[in-house]
């Protein structure tokens, strides 16, 4: 054979994505309604999202005109991860490349096929379009996940078998339990270690030694659904009833901070924004946490949120830093109104107080925030089962109890 030809067809193959994906990246023979891709960090499950979505479009014989839905915790991720990414739609289309008119948020392929992009912050913007076929990234990271994935199933209601891909990293939350559970769900999971070939090296071997076992590492890795502890202080399903999409008008304002313990790429400045509703019950309005951030860097990031809810004080903890922590956060706001705080009991036993709040319906959620849920749920009696610091829950805490177990008054009512 012509050695530029084998050359050519073995670059042919390279780019056929019915050889070149693994197996578990393919679509199920199977008759189904969603293919739900469960998988860890880097295990090739948004590549799989983008090359069947690619291959809908341009098949041959497919209908002109088709109409694609793709769906993402934000607009910024359906950007940045779906189309632009890596492994996005216009990075792996070869022929056939789609147009990305950002102005009207959607991709137009040659033939007429068009995508639209949406966002789990706003399910409403899903009234009124129609598709065939529905991609939805990270749905276990969506914020108002029941009511899009809602809107998105009246949406799909064009050809002659509508149907939707569900691509995320596994969480035990109820919308995902529900999909897995339902007979027209075909569901597949997809390891970190099997896209071995695609990632930096070191970086499986860093990840085993630091996460392997755990039960973070058997969800960020291993792509496995971990059940909420039974010794937890909170459950999702709790959690998902006290959430709201209208918090109404709101009272006093606090943002709390648990500084860096440490530094590096995995440290964590946790960083709550909670309010007082006019029923009296606090609201979780934003997870503002940090990570990997310089003390400038974490400070900016409580200072943004302080202005963005135009919060009446910051609540720090002190134990890491002392004065520093309030010195650092004066350092970008010279105004700004702290209240230093120092734990003199373990973290489970200012939680307790904090989870019976939860339970007497006296705290609701403005939205998802699932880093902040996760250690919620994964907070038992010897803290975190990864063994790392709850900053997240820690500020949760400091925030709560500044706002329900401290008093304070309520100064003024705004709407958020």
């Amino acid at each position: 054979m012509n050695v530029p030809v084998a050359q050519a067809a073995i670059l042919q193959l390279y780019h056929d994505w019915a050889f070149a994906g693994r197996p578990e990246q393919q679509p199920p023979d199977s008759d189904w309604l969603v293919w739900l891709l469960m998988g860890g960090r880097g295990s090739g499950k948004t590549r799989a999202g983008a090359e069947w979505v690619q291959a809908l479009a341009t098949a041959p014989g497919a209908r002109a005109g088709l109409r694609i839905a793709l769906v993402a915790e934000t607009l910024g991720d359906a950007r940045e991860v779906m189309i632009d990414g890596v492994s996005g739609i216009c990075r792996i289309a070869r022929r056939n490349r789609p147009d990305f008119e950002v102005s009207r948020r959607r991709l137009v392929w040659p033939n007429g096929t068009v995508a639209q992009i949406f966002s789990s912050e706003d399910p409403e913007s899903l009234r009124g379009p129609q598709f065939d076929f529905a991609w939805a990234d990270e749905v276990g990271k969506w914020k108002h996940a029941q009511e899009t994935f809602d809107m998105l199933q009246f949406a799909l209601r064009l050809g002659d078998w509508p149907r939707m891909m569900v691509t995320t990293t596994p969480r035990p939350v109820p919308l995902l339990k529900k999909l897995m559970a339902d007979p027209g769900t075909v569901t597949c999971r997809i390891r970190t270690q099997d896209n071995a070939g695609n990632l930096a090296p070191g970086f499986l071997k860093a990840m085993d030694g630091r996460y392997g076992g755990t039960r973070l590492g058997r969800q960020e890795l291993d792509g496995e659904m971990i059940a909420d502890r039974e010794d937890a202080l909170w459950n999702r399903a709790a959690i998902e009833a006290l959430t709201l999409r209208d918090t109404g008008p709101l009272g006093r304002i606090v943002v709390a901070v648990d500084p860096l313990a440490g530094s590096g790429a995995d440290s964590c400045c946790g960083i709550v924004v909670a309010g007082l509703d006019g029923r009296g019950r606090a609201v979780v309005l934003a997870d503002c946490s940090v990570e990997g951030a310089s003390p400038a860097g974490w400070a900016a990031a409580v200072v943004r949120a302080f202005r963005r809810f135009d919060a009446d004080r910051v609540v720090a903890e002190i134990n890491q830093g002392g004065d520093m922590v309030a010195a650092v956060l004066r350092g970008i706001d010279a105004r700004l109104p702290i209240t230093n705080v120092r734990a003199s009991r373990g973290k489970w036993l200012r939680a307790e107080p904090v989870a019976a709040l939860y339970e007497q319906g006296r705290v609701v959620h403005a939205g998802a925030f699932p880093a902040l849920e996760d250690q919620m749920c994964d907070f038992g009696a010897d803290g975190l089962s990864s063994g790392r610091s709850p900053d997240r829950l820690d500020a949760l805490v400091w925030a709560l109890t500044a706002l329900m177990l401290e008093g304070g008054g309520e100064p003024r009512l705004r709407m958020v």
